[in-house]
C-alpha cells in the first residue's frame, strides 16, 4: 500500500528516480543513508503538527457552537426589545427606520468593540488573552446579532471545510514525511560524491574530490540523544559556515552535508582516505586527457622525447669522430 501509494505521489509531483552515480569508479561506488532515528524524528514532528491543528479544530467548533447559541438569545432579546417598542410608522418610513436601525446598530458595536480593545491595548500589561478573547466574543455576538440568520451558516462552511481538508491532508503529508527520508541519497565514488534530497524541493549537488578541501563531523544535542551525526564536506570557494539545508534556510553550493547519519567516522574515514589517493596518484578527469589541449600537450612532450634522442646520437658520433681523428 505505501509502495503503490509512493509511486502514485512521485508521478504527479513529477520527482525523479534515484540519481546516478557520480563520476568515478563503478566497483567503488558507496551509497550511505539517513539514520531511522531520523525517520522517527520527522514523524515525531508530524505527529505533534497534526495533534496540534485537531486541538485548533476541536477548541473553534466549541467557539462557534457557544457563539452561535449566544447570537441566538442576542436575536431573541432584540426581537423582543421591538415588539415593546411605539406603533410603527407608515410602511415606507418604517423600513427606511428598520435599515437605520441596523446601520447605526453595526456602527454601535463596532464603536464599541473598537473602544473595548484599545482600551485592552492601553493596559495590555494588565490583560490577559483570555480577557481580549471574552472581548472580540462579546463583539463578535454584537455584530452577528444584527446579520440574517444564515451568517453563522457561513461560518460554519468555512469551519467544516477546514475539517474536510484536515482530514484530506492527513495521508499526503504523512507520506512527504517519510518520503523525505527514503529520497535522500549520499553516493561516494573514488573521483566524486553526489548528494541528493527534498521532495517538494529536490536538490542534488556533486563535488569533486579535486576541490574537497575538509571533512568535517557535527553532532547537535539532539542528535546525540538519537545518535545521529552530521557529515560536512568543504570544498574550494566556501566561507566555512554551516548549511542550514535541513532548517529550511538555504544551501551553501560549496558545502556537501551527509545530515543524520548514524556512521560519521566511516564516511567521514572514506573520503579523507580517498581523497589522499586520489591526489597521491595525479589522478585527472577522463574529458581532460581526452581535449584536444592534453592531446596537444601529449603530443608535444612526444616531440620533445624524440629531439631528445636525436641530439643524443648525434653528441655520441661526435665523441666518435673526435676519437679518430686525434
Amino acid at each position: 500500500m505505501y509502495s503503490r501509494a509512493t509511486l502514485l505521489l512521485l508521478r504527479w509531483l513529477r520527482v525523479p528516480p534515484e540519481p546516478q552515480p557520480p563520476h568515478g569508479d563503478p566497483a567503488s561506488l558507496r551509497v550511505f543513508r539517513a539514520g531511522k532515528n531520523f525517520l522517527n524524528l520527522r514523524l515525531l514532528k508530524w505527529g505533534v503538527a497534526q495533534a496540534g491543528a485537531l486541538a485548533g479544530i476541536i477548541f473553534w467548533l466549541g467557539v462557534f457552537s457557544d457563539l452561535g447559541d449566544r447570537v441566538e438569545d442576542k436575536r431573541q432579546q432584540n426581537a423582543q426589545a421591538k415588539t415593546t417598542a411605539p406603533a410603527p410608522a407608515p410602511e415606507k418610513q418604517n423600513m427606511e427606520q428598520a435599515v437605520n436601525s441596523v446601520v447605526h446598530g453595526l456602527k454601535d458595536e463596532a464603536t464599541a468593540a473598537g473602544k473595548e480593545f484599545q482600551e485592552i491595548r492601553k493596559n495590555k500589561r494588565k490583560v490577559g488573552p483570555l480577557q481580549g478573547f471574552y472581548a472580540w466574543r462579546n463583539g463578535m455576538i454584537g455584530f452577528l446579532s444584527r446579520l440574517p440568520s444564515g451568517a453563522m451558516l457561513v461560518i460554519w462552511f468555512f469551519e467544516l471545510s477546514g475539517i474536510v481538508f484536515y482530514v484530506l491532508q492527513l495521508p499526503v503529508t504523512f507520506l512527504l514525511a517519510r518520503m523525505d527520508y527514503d529520497l535522500r541519497w549520499y553516493m561516494v565514488t573514488d573521483r566524486s560524491l553526489r548528494i541528493r534530497h527534498g521532495v517538494w524541493k529536490i536538490n542534488e549537488s556533486t563535488m569533486s574530490f579535486a576541490n574537497i578541501q575538509q571533512v568535517i563531523v557535527s553532532q547537535g544535542p539532539l542528535q546525540r540523544v538519537l545518535g545521529l551525526s552530521d557529515v560536512k564536506v568543504q570544498s574550494a570557494g566556501g566561507g566555512g559556515g554551516d548549511s542550514d539545508e535541513h532548517h529550511g534556510k538555504g544551501d551553501d553550493m560549496h558545502l556537501g552535508l551527509f545530515h543524520s547519519v548514524t556512521n560519521p567516522d566511516e564516511i567521514r574515514d572514506l573520503i579523507l582516505a580517498r581523497l589522499r589517493h586520489f591526489r597521491e596518484s595525479g589522478l585527472g578527469d577522463p574529458e581532460e586527457k581526452s581535449s584536444p589541449v592534453a592531446a596537444a600537450t601529449t603530443a608535444s612532450l612526444a616531440g620533445s622525447d624524440d629531439l631528445l634522442a636525436a641530439a643524443r646520437e648525434l653528441a655520441a658520433e661526435a665523441r666518435a669522430l673526435r676519437a679518430t681523428l686525434g
